[in-house]
């Protein structure tokens, strides 16, 4: 067992660290999945198998002992040396083998619960929703907002709310599902939206826009225009770079782009069925749906609701629209 379990260990090992390196597109819901298969096998080995074989051979010890200790009794001796209770100890700690995995089986089993059902952390690693997300912020996913999904196959297993328009949304970014994205929701399924001279309609309409103070990006030592726009029922802020052309370029070929209609103005997109349009709040400085295309309701991770941390300003903690 000591040379299975670190083959096991060496096993994971090597996955984290081709990862890390980027050898290989790293999946931690699968890493995390075969984690907690692993860990339960073994707990539930040690449990029903290995702990009682060691309360066994340290019943026999005591037992041994207290023999012996009647024998040299008998013989008048009453005085023994040796004391087996360091022995008895030692015989019921868990090997090491044991302790990497049956006894890590605990916290593996929390970590996958409510990371796959209830909540998970993120970290924001670009601009693409300022001023609503900045990079840096450490924020927390709902995961069962939109319904319960199995891990690592992401199936939805109950209905929960279908995303609305103004969500901000965590999904798999369409051209490379191993990848997470962060996006609003601007278009549902049926939706016509159109964006055009850096102004967004749905369905015909204008979305209601006001003008507010600019706002300073601390990275790119600038201020950008900055705009309140109000989809859905709570209204959120964006930004507007007057140095950045309005039609999209190098979009991809991507499925349902003959839904889409590109020109010197912008894009006008059809939704399609199961399908969501995303864009990031930077507007100018987002890879969102206007590039690489509409998100399966399949790719749905959670939605995006709060940041819990951001170590270069604690004033970012706090509920996000």
């Amino acid at each position: 067992m000591q040379v299975l379990t670190a083959a096991i260990l060496a096993a994971f090992g090597l996955y984290a660290g081709s990862w890390y390196f980027g050898l290989v597109d790293g999946n931690f819901a699968l890493l995390l999945f075969l984690a907690t298969v692993v860990t339960g096998a073994y707990w539930l080995a040690e449990r029903f198998y290995f702990l009682p074989q060691r309360q066994k051979t340290a019943a026999v010890l005591e037992a041994n002992d207290v023999q012996r200790r009647a024998e040299l009794e008998k013989q008048g001796i009453k005085r023994v040396d040796g004391d087996i209770t360091e022995a008895k100890i030692r015989l019921l700690m868990q090997p090491w083998w044991l302790d990497w995995t049956a006894g890590l089986f605990p916290v593996i089993i929390a970590v996958f619960f409510l990371r796959s059902f209830l909540f998970e952390p993120f970290k924001i690693p670009s601009g693409s929703m300022i001023p609503t997300l900045l990079v840096g912020d450490l924020i927390l996913v709902n995961k069962f907002h939109y319904g319960i999904r199995l891990p690592v196959l992401n199936t939805r297993i109950t209905e929960g709310n279908r995303p609305q328009r103004g969500d901000v949304m965590v999904f798999r970014y369409p051209p490379k599902p191993s990848l997470d994205y962060i996006k609003r929701v601007v278009g549902v399924p049926g939706d016509t939206v159109a964006y055009l001279n850096k102004r967004l309609t749905i369905n015909g309409k204008a979305v209601a826009t006001t003008t507010v103070p600019e706002f300073f990006d601390e990275d790119a030592m600038r201020y950008f225009k900055q705009y309140e726009e109000t989809l859905g029922d709570k209204p959120h802020r964006l930004l507007n770079d007057d140095d950045r052309p309005a039609f999209v370029p190098g979009a991809d070929n991507f499925a349902g782009r003959a839904n889409c209609s590109y020109t010197a103005e912008g894009v006008t997109c059809k939704v399609p069925e199961g399908h969501y349009f995303m864009m990031g709040d930077n507007r100018d400085n987002s890879l969102d749906s206007r590039y690489w295309g509409f998100v399966p309701e399949q790719n749905i991770v959670g939605k995006a609701f709060f940041v819990w941390m951001n170590f270069g300003s604690l004033k970012r903690i706090g509920a996000f629209n």
